[in-house]
């Protein structure tokens, strides 16, 4: 798999592509059945597959000062499809453009152009719900006309169904909100997680007798916050229980999200190390307490609930 920034970098090798278009936020459910249509259609037509993403995603440009909640950061999105393209389907090129005021007002016409002359795509997998440029104009039954004429086949994808449900990011995004981790690993496919790199804090945590690896979250907002009982992988040769907080602790005057790890029984170095912490449950919400001794006091409750919890 491949990562081609920007068109200034398309080559040749993509001309006669088949390529799928969207944000794939969490590359749930849905996601992975327009990436295993995508496959099959490259190896019908001995075609490489393409998957067309944005970064920022179009709503975080559209909405700057209210951006939704993202499930995954873009090197989040990046690792996941290296996994899925190792042992679930193949994929050759990630295209990843910047979204800005090009993009957004692009016509649909427009954007079939650059599909069909710029791609030179033989096929375009899209979801039921796809919508693209200036007022939403590249719709699936628009794209399939365009293809019609400009030489393209469109091939689009109905809804994935889970318990009735058509599955979604904005389903995952409520399901972790409401603290239901069963039911987001079932849309996605897999435990809900984060990963980053442990960076420097003020080793507060350490001084009131928790040390904890930071993370800072890399997405403009999160889709959940409060106090959860976790397993961080990639410290070990198998994942390690803990209890982390994900939020701008208030009681120390936080301003900036702050995810922080408490690892349990273990002491050594992370800094600088890439971890991932998998979301099991969610212990409470996030609170101030007016002393770091009532703060202290309630952070060995939550340890030994996350304990109970992780130990069954």
């Amino acid at each position: 798999m491949e990562l081609i920034r920007g068109l200034p970098n398309l080559h040749e090798r993509l001309r006669g592509c088949v390529v799928t278009i969207g944000t794939y936020d969490g590359i749930h459910l849905g996601h992975q059945a327009l990436l295993r249509r995508l496959n099959d259609h490259g190896t019908r037509l001995s075609a490489p597959t393409v998957l067309l993403t944005f970064e920022p995603t179009p709503r975080e440009y559209l909405k700057p000062q209210a951006p939704p909640a993202r499930l995954t950061s873009w090197r989040e999105r990046w690792r996941v499809l290296g996994h899925m393209s190792q042992t679930a389907v193949h994929l050759d090129y990630v295209l990843l453009l910047r979204f800005g005021e090009g993009l957004r007002t692009l016509s649909g016409e427009e954007f079939a152009q650059f599909l069909a002359k710029d791609l030179g795509a033989r096929a375009v997998v899209v979801g039921h719900d796809f919508r693209f440029g200036c007022h939403g104009e590249a719709t699936a039954p628009m794209l399939e006309g365009a293809g019609e004429r400009l030489g393209f086949s469109v091939d689009v994808v109905p809804p994935v169904l889970l318990d009735g449900e058509r599955v979604s990011s904005s389903g995952v995004r409520d399901a972790l909100a409401q603290g239901k981790f069963g039911l987001a690993e079932r849309r996605l496919g897999r435990p809900y997680s984060m990963r980053g790199r442990v960076v420097h804090g003020k080793q507060l945590g350490r001084d009131l007798g928790f040390p904890t690896a930071n993370l800072r979250i890399e997405r403009r907002r999160a889709p959940l916050a409060g106090i959860f009982a976790v397993r961080v992988h990639g410290v070990a040769s198998t994942p390690l229980p803990g209890v982390a907080s994900l939020g701008t602790r208030p009681t120390v005057a936080g301003v900036h999200t702050l995810l922080e790890a408490h690892l349990f029984d273990f002491s050594g170095d992370l800094y600088g190390r890439e971890i991932e912490v998998e979301f099991v449950a969610k212990l409470r919400d996030e609170e101030y307490f007016p002393t770091l001794d009532a703060l202290v006091e309630q952070i060995y409750r939550d340890a030994a609930e996350a304990r109970r919890i992780l130990d069954a």
